[in-house]
């Protein structure tokens, strides 16, 4: 090997006794590599511990291989499933993923968008629908694909991988009050800027109106998605009078929250108060009792927005949406109110 610092591709050639262009086919493609070539290759690429340009591969190809997602938090496992999945399958492919946060702010989620363009992303996944018509329009003059995941709309522009967050939502509360509960709580996450928080809402308010419940017996509290503030606000809630005998939570993180206060205050759930969740993330199982939640499948979801992307960077044109159906979890937090 030459005397310098990094082992380049040709170094390896030297090493494997085979041609740059046979080590490049290697990485590459190398299924068109005969299998002993490609194991000299791969050994010398081991023995002399070299590093593909993936930089100059870019130049040359224009993509990087690189996906970009921009999701709304990391403080809990509310995406970690679905984006698991996503990664997993966006390597298979030879792709590599590169997360953001945006802490459920617009303006920061639209500066990480064009950040991650302009570090080279190919594709995005995003989180939602709710944006300006400006940065679909950045993305779309740039000939960014994307995906919108854990929401999905009828006969839209974008392709959507993801659930019905409101007809979700309007199944859960259907349940609550077939079960007998009229006097109903509801602890939401923040629906300004978020459209699955907004849908979920607005899918409990419509379930209410079909049963002939008057509208002021739902009593909504919008919150962060915290565990203390969902605790704060079920104090809030059995302050009232008459009080509810159910609180419908935006997710499982606000209904554990909940039902952790709603013991410490001394009441028994679900005898005195029921409580369900959103989501059926790890934590629903692991709180006493374990919640009913809407479980929505994070994994498939995950999968089948990666596959989506894949193909719309792969062929230029927009994949159709694809619907998910959540279901209703029944466990033990949820029961018919006390006589």
């Amino acid at each position: 090997m030459r005397n310098h610092s990094l082992p380049t591709l040709e170094d390896v050639a030297q090493e494997a006794r085979v041609s740059t262009a046979t080590v490049s086919r290697s990485l590459n493609s190398p299924d068109s590599v005969a299998e002993k070539t490609l194991l000299r290759v791969q050994a010398a690429i081991r023995l002399l511990g070299y590093s593909p340009n993936f930089g100059a591969r870019a130049l040359a190809a224009k993509r990087t291989n690189t996906i970009g997602a921009v999701i709304p938090t990391m403080d809990n496992a509310i995406f970690a499933r679905g984006l698991q999945a996503f990664q997993e399958t966006i390597s298979k492919n030879g792709s590599t993923l590169l997360v953001a946060s945006s802490s459920y702010r617009l303006e920061l989620e639209e500066e990480q968008i064009r950040t991650l363009v302009a570090r080279g992303a190919d594709a995005i996944l995003l989180i939602g629908e709710n944006r300006s018509d400006d940065i679909y329009e950045f993305l779309a003059k740039r000939g960014i694909p994307y995906v919108l995941a854990w929401n999905y709309r009828q006969n839209s522009d974008h392709c959507f991988v993801g659930f019905n967050n409101h007809t979700a939502a309007k199944d859960m509360a259907k349940k609550v009050l077939n079960l007998g509960h009229f006097k109903i709580g509801m602890i939401s996450g923040l629906t300004h800027d978020n459209d699955r928080a907004r849908d979920r809402v607005l899918g409990v308010r419509e379930a209410l109106a079909e049963h002939d419940i008057p509208a002021e017996n739902l009593a909504l509290i919008e919150v962060p998605y915290e565990f203390e503030y969902a605790g704060d606000a079920i104090e809030e809630l059995l302050a009232n009078n008459p009080r509810p005998t159910v609180v419908i939570c935006g997710n499982d993180i606000l209904a554990v929250g909940a039902v952790k206060r709603a013991k410490s205050m001394g009441l028994r759930v679900p005898e005195d108060i029921s409580i369900t969740g959103f989501d059926d993330i790890e934590v629903s199982t692991i709180i006493e009792p374990e919640l009913t939640t809407v479980h929505i499948p994070h994994r498939k979801m995950g999968r089948i927005a990666a596959e989506c992307l894949l193909a719309m960077r792969r062929d230029g044109s927009l994949s159709p949406s694809k619907e998910l159906k959540p279901i209703i979890i029944e466990r033990g937090s949820l029961c018919e109110p006390r006589k």
